[in-house]
């Protein structure tokens, strides 16, 4: 239980602007939607933007708290940067276009360009240029909780996929290396605190950093049916990554292989009738997608019973542009036919592929003619990859990289992600130091961030029962759930506990409420979650309480004292 040490209010819930819900929102995909709706804790405001009420509040003000005492404790300094930021530091950076769609932009009344930020890395770069001009100066690392904006297409599940959301995002500076290696180490294991404390379940995967660049990177993530994440662990050795960041060794043959043959394939423009003519695995034959990188054209070859992960395929490629080809982007180029491409004789476009088109490796592909494909396509004798990219979709059971047993795949929420960046944004920007020896020194920077109304649903999603809500006890609206069961005499006896409790420090939740029935305040105290819950009820007269574990679900009779003694600190 959360210990306070200061006599607080009790809250009563006669006066709390609390409407809870016996139905489920019609538009709720995911448990935490439609539990913090139900229970009154939140409220859509329109798509993707949502409105905090006070039970929601105070969760979310307590994970901010156990955020800034664990940044604190790491030497981080807060400060607060404005969410309505300029175009220009994100021209240089590169993002005002990287962004696309995603960026909230917006013209001043003098048509000057803005934006609301998505994530904060060029305006700590300026700040930290305009403040520190030497090493001893450095490191030094800095944090904000801040409203953040990203204009999601289809903003869902609640809190969990906003447009406007809570993030806490920290940046360090450092001279060396080695000192940004050691910053990042401390806003890992401050990480770690910080969802142990929180409750949350989680694990620690390696992941790619994409457009943020960077050498190191790694995803918190908590497991949970709701989760847009899939990652991948291993039960032999405990590796665990990101999806997108599963590499596979390219494993060379060195077999001889008959001269490459083409084949009269009428009818057979997909993987699956073309095997089934051939009367060949999937897996034999080769499968060539075609996307554009920026703009141009570029084949993507892969087993072809694998699909390919464009969002694998993008991070691989970030920042530029990939999307995939239109039916009209065939119409000038004859040396490209639909449904029977294949890497050999591919002259004008560059060729991708997965290591599992390893040198050596014979194929079934397209012959690049209408009805037309080639068998004993060898990679390194027929064709050549122009580069080789870890882009298929991870299946269960595909090889650890790290021992080769099989992986295990589980859905999960993003709730946390740590890089080392590098120079990138100190290189945008001209950010140096005076070093040591009197010349400039570039400052080397990483990033960490926490979605902290993400938490709020993930910690929803993975400690709720068919009750309703669960909170631990370090987030939870209020330590005691008091009900007073409706007669004058359970009134007084509730009141009496609750301010009991509260003057010994503890937060309290008063049902106070008249003209509702016992049955429908236990259901509402289930439904909001608090951790204990105190019932006077039909034992009142003779000064009994039900005493109720919210997590374990037991129940205990016991005087009031006895009760009180048992949750006070």
């Amino acid at each position: 239980m959360a210990t306070h040490h200061t006599q607080q209010q009790v809250q009563r819930m006669s006066r709390l602007m609390v409407r809870t819900l016996r139905e489920d929102p019609a538009d709720a995909e995911t448990l935490s939607h439609r539990l913090l709706v139900r229970a009154g804790y939140v409220r859509r405001s329109s798509a993707g933007v949502w409105t905090w009420l006070p039970l929601g509040k105070k969760v979310l003000d307590n994970v901010s708290r156990i955020v800034r005492e664990e940044m604190d404790a790491i030497g981080a300094q807060e400060v607060l940067l404005p969410a309505l930021l300029p175009r220009e530091p994100y021209e240089v950076s590169g993002r005002w276009s990287e962004y696309g769609d995603l960026l909230f932009r917006l013209k001043d009344r003098k048509g000057a360009d803005y934006l609301l930020g998505p994530t904060h890395e060029e305006i700590f770069t300026l700040v930290v240029k305009d403040q520190c001009t030497s090493y001893k100066d450095l490191p030094v690392m800095l944090y904000q909780i801040q409203t953040k904006y990203r204009d999601e297409a289809r903003p869902r599940s609640g809190v969990l996929r906003g447009r406007e959301f809570q993030m806490k995002d920290s940046y360090s500076f450092d001279v060396t290396d080695e000192g940004l290696a050691q910053s990042y180490a401390l806003h890992r294991a401050a990480y770690q605190r910080i969802f142990t404390r929180l409750g949350l379940d989680h694990r620690i995967v390696s992941a790619v950093s994409g457009a943020m660049g960077g050498s190191a990177s790694e995803e918190f993530l908590a497991p949970a049916a709701a989760g847009e994440d899939t990652f991948a662990d291993c039960p032999a050795c405990g590796f665990a990554a990101n999806t997108e960041a599963v590499t596979f060794a390219s494993t060379p043959e060195a077999a001889e292989h008959p001269a490459l043959e083409e084949l009269d394939t009428p009818d057979t423009p997909t993987i699956e009738t073309l095997a089934r003519l051939l009367g060949v695995p999937a897996s034999a034959t080769l499968k060539n997608l075609l996307v554009k990188v920026d703009g141009e054209i570029v084949a993507v070859g892969v087993p072809g019973d694998r699909e390919v992960d464009l969002g694998k395929l993008a991070e691989h490629l970030a920042p530029a542009v990939v999307e995939l080809v239109t039916a009209e982007d065939f119409t000038d180029r004859p040396d490209l036919v639909r449904g029977y491409v294949g890497p050999q004789g591919l002259d004008k476009v560059r060729y991708l592929a997965d290591p599992r088109v390893a040198p050596g490796t014979a194929w079934v592909t397209g012959a690049n003619r209408a009805d037309t494909h080639a068998r004993n396509v060898v990679c390194g004798r027929d064709f050549e990859v122009d580069r080789y990219l870890d882009v298929v979709v991870v299946r269960e059971g595909d090889p650890c990289p790290a021992c080769g047993a099989g992986l295990r795949l589980d859905r999960a929420i993003e709730v946390g992600h740590i890089f080392q960046l590098g120079r990138k944004y100190a290189d945008a920007f001209g950010l140096d130091v005076l070093g040591r020896e009197g010349k400039p020194v570039r400052v080397t920077m990483g990033s960490y961030g926490i979605g902290v109304s993400r938490a709020v649903a993930a910690l929803a999603e993975q400690t709720a029962d068919a009750k309703g809500l669960c909170w631990p006890a370090e987030v939870a609206p209020a330590d005691v759930h008091v009900v007073a069961a409706g007669k004058a005499v359970q009134l007084a006896l509730a009141e009496e506990a609750a301010e009991g409790l509260a003057g010994a420090g503890l937060r309290v939740l008063l049902d106070d409420r008249v003209g509702l029935s016992p049955g429908v305040k236990l259901t509402d105290a289930e439904l909001i979650g608090v951790p204990w819950i105190v019932v006077a009820g039909r034992g009142a007269a003779e000064g009994l309480v039900e005493l109720q574990n919210r997590h374990t679900g037991t129940r205990e009779t016991l005087p009031l004292q006895e009760a009180l003694s048992h949750l006070l600190p």
